[in-house]
């Protein structure tokens, strides 16, 4: 991994696969705040916030395989890990309280993070753009709407999970050249590494607050592929 030096010259022609949740805009601190909320309200079981949290993430593994992303897919991890930890089914009034958690996060406007709305359409005068992210279909498409970015794309790919096969799948779909196609985003597990098995170059944005389970170890760049590291997504203004 590497990042990019001053000297560096800026590629033109690229396509540019770019993710959307904590890379174009703020996503996973509102969950984070629901989860906290969640928290203290189960403050009466005899848990540590900690013991919740390890619950938590452990049953939002399992909604995810059957549910996939998003509020629906949260809301219902919520449910079913207070249901494991009181080992009661949840009464309608908890019910009531703790879908409330998940629905403050629809509630927020769209927060674009630092740089994007000056260097998105610079990028998007040089380069194709394609958004490429995961979760539920309406819920993406809504906030993607709700940022005026959607005019910069021009595609868009809401896939169910972000995997070596859904980035060939793309690639073959728009046609991209390996060697011209780069991945951007902030989640090792699902920009980075896939992006990387697939053939393609990538470049991973810092975000402090990425979701745990998008945490993994970044892959090393294959032969002939290229990996680059930028702490914020003004960065890729060095390289692009």
């Amino acid at each position: 991994m590497s990042s990019p030096s001053a000297n560096l010259l800026k590629l033109t022609g690229q396509t540019l696969l770019i993710d959307a949740d904590d890379t174009l805009w703020e996503n996973n601190i509102y969950f984070e705040r629901a989860i906290a909320a969640y928290i203290s309200y189960l403050d009466h079981l005899p848990h540590t916030p900690e013991q919740v949290r390890k619950t938590l993430n452990q049953v939002e593994r399992e909604t995810i395989l059957s549910h996939g992303y998003g509020l629906t897919s949260f809301a219902q991890s919520l449910i079913t890990c207070f249901e494991r930890l009181t080992e009661v089914p949840i009464a309608a009034e908890h019910e009531g309280q703790i879908r409330s958690f998940a629905q403050s996060i629809a509630d927020h406007e769209i927060e674009l993070l630092p740089g994007v709305s000056e260097l998105l359409p610079k990028l998007a005068e040089r380069h194709r753009l394609i958004l490429m992210t995961k979760g539920s279909q309406a819920e993406q498409a809504d906030k993607l709407a709700r940022s005026g970015l959607a005019p910069h794309f021009t595609g868009v790919e809401i896939v169910a999970e972000k995997n070596p096969a859904a980035y060939r799948e793309v690639i073959n779909r728009y046609g991209c050249e390996a060697g011209s196609t780069w991945m951007i985003g902030n989640s090792p597990k699902s920009d980075i590494n896939p992006a990387l098995a697939a053939g393609l170059h990538a470049v991973f944005i810092f975000h402090k607050d990425t979701w745990v389970l998008e945490h993994a170890e970044l892959s090393t760049a294959p032969d002939g592929q290229k990996l680059l590291e930028v702490d914020s997504f003004r960065g890729l203004a060095k390289i692009f």
